[in-house]
């Protein structure tokens, strides 16, 4: 009888065992996705044509960094790192092979690209390219909410797809509560320039550097994430007609500054062109790249679009195209201005467009809307990565992966509004709390590891469903989804050590969560099945 019950148990636990890494690894078939997002309680709005999703995209690309990273990648970068951790993987990596050790890791140069930064613009975008393809396809086949959590799931499991929408999480947390901090210092300081001064205790980070600050709350930061939240949570129809308008004036005042600084450029400024040679150009890149990073929010909207499997493909891939055009002209004209040598430090590099026009006597006109271009792109960046963050949880609940709450619908605004009210005080709270800091590295590491993925999934699904429509395919499969891999890959390895640390305690807290309470509640645990078939 033990002998028997013993073999029982074993047999019990390993059954078990099968189990749970069956469910780990469960794909939710495509058309069952689209079955459950057109279930009337989950049922959103669908209002967005091409033009809201490109404008979507140009809202999340295109941030206050084109006026501000030009000048740094143009005139280079020499700093030591204060320790080991601190030190980029790829650098550790190289000195290893290289010498045997790490001495010298810790001392950095990046050569100056010059006036071929322009050309690290293209390059770059040439480098995202291959991801934005492989967004596109997959969006085009998967019309839902969740972006690369949902592609995961449909393609490589649940504890995949997991892993991606709890790294997604970080990754808009992270970069919101950073663009917010820098909103609220810049408009601070704009708002001085106008004699109006906010109180430090109101307006400055209460925790920064390790110490307390003295302050009460960084009201501006959490004040703008509220706003943005309210206009969320009353329509994505609402969401998308405020983000077109700060786009427009976004673009204008990248146009104003093209037209004012083209008239004040000087053509020797451009010699020599590339000082660095192509060395200088791949390390301006390096330095740039990041400046892309936001085209994969339009996928977030993709049960709100009017035809997704068009027009999500053109919103992604039109904007990219958008924003390296406005990337390239304002790195040929503001080198054009001023020598690159000039934009290595002090103001110069803090915002090179701005010290540029003002150092060159350009009329206060075009001076004003570089600042209120530079707000917009904040504000509007804020707006797209809110949004996205709040699909994102409302796509995980709907697969009882996280709590119902979040998958809720608003019966009037057709809205995740929980999700979006959770998303708001996620970022605003932190927000108006901590300063800038090195975290925002993990938002970087989290997208590229998404990249990763959708790019695999391209891969898996045109060899496990190759007749299955696609409105949109990326050519010479599985080549250029294995060149996006590369890339992506190679670019987290520039990355320090502590980022690669903390997204990796971040993946480790995840799976706790996963195991405690996601897997129990996920529509494919053991007895939900017959819930949900």
């Amino acid at each position: 009888m033990l002998r028997a019950g013993g073999w029982q148990g074993k047999v019990s636990s390993r059954s078990r065992a099968v189990r749970v890494t069956s469910q780990l690894f469960r794909v939710k078939s495509i058309d069952k996705l689209i079955s459950d997002a057109h279930k009337p309680e989950h049922k959103l709005k669908q209002t967005l044509g091409p033009w809201s999703l490109m404008a979507l995209g140009i809202g999340a690309i295109i941030g206050s960094g084109i006026f501000v990273l030009t000048g740094t990648a143009a005139a280079g970068e020499n700093f030591t790192a204060p320790s080991i951790w601190h030190a980029q993987v790829l650098d550790l990596i190289v000195n290893l092979l290289r010498h045997g050790g790490m001495s010298g890791v810790l001392m950095h140069g990046r050569p100056a690209a010059g006036p071929s930064i322009a050309i690290s613009f293209l390059l770059v975008a040439i480098a995202c390219s291959f991801a934005g393809l492989c967004y596109a396809e997959l969006a085009s086949m998967i019309p839902i909410a969740g972006s690369a959590y949902t592609y995961s799931y449909a393609t490589l499991g649940e504890i995949f797809a997991w892993i991606i929408g709890w790294d997604l999480i970080l990754e808009y947390v992270v970069s919101n509560v950073a663009v917010a901090i820098s909103f609220g210092a810049y408009a601070k300081s704009q708002l001085a320039s106008f004699g109006l001064n906010l109180p430090d205790r109101w307006s400055t980070p209460v925790w920064e550097s390790g110490h307390w600050t003295g302050s009460y709350f960084n009201f501006p930061a959490f004040l703008i994430i509220f706003i943005l939240t309210v206009i969320l949570v009353r329509g994505i129809r609402e969401a998308a007609e405020t983000n077109n308008i700060m786009v427009a004036i976004k673009i204008a005042a990248i146009l104003v500054f093209l037209v004012v600084g083209g008239m004040l450029v000087h053509k020797s400024n451009w010699v020599p062109f590339a000082p660095s040679g192509f060395s200088g150009i791949v390390t301006g890149g390096a330095i740039v790249f990041f400046t892309y990073i936001g085209f994969d929010s339009v996928s977030t909207a993709a049960e709100e679009a009017k035809n997704p499997q068009r027009d999500l493909p053109i919103g992604i891939i039109g904007s990219l195209i958008v924003c390296t055009i406005l990337y390239v002209g304002v790195s040929i004209v503001l080198l054009g201005m001023m020598k690159y040598t000039t934009f290595g430090s002090g103001e110069a590099a803090d915002s090179p467009v701005a010290f540029a026009l003002k150092y060159l006597g350009a009329n206060r006109f075009a001076t004003s809307a570089i600042i209120i271009g530079a707000l917009m792109g904040m504000i509007s960046s804020l707006l797209v990565f809110q949004y996205g963050q709040a699909r994102i949880w409302y796509a995980m609940s709907r697969d009882g992966l996280f709590p119902k709450i979040f998958s809720r619908v608003h019966i009037k605004f057709k809205t995740p509004h929980y999700s979006t009210w959770i998303a708001g005080f996620a970022v605003g709270i932190p927000s108006g709390i901590f300063a800038v800091s090195d975290v925002a590295d993990l938002s970087n590491i989290g997208t590229l590891f998404a990249f990763v993925l959708v790019s695999l999934g391209v891969i898996h699904l045109r060899r496990n469903q190759p007749d299955r429509k696609r409105g949109f395919r990326v050519p010479f499969v599985p080549w250029f989804p294995m060149i996006s891999i590369i890339l992506c890959g190679g670019l987290m390895t520039g990355l320090t050590v502590i980022t690669w640390i903390r997204f990796l305690v971040w993946l480790g807290i995840g799976l706790f969560v996963y195991f405690l309470y996601s897997r129990r509640h996920s529509e494919f645990a053991p007895g939900n099945e017959s819930v949900n078939p």
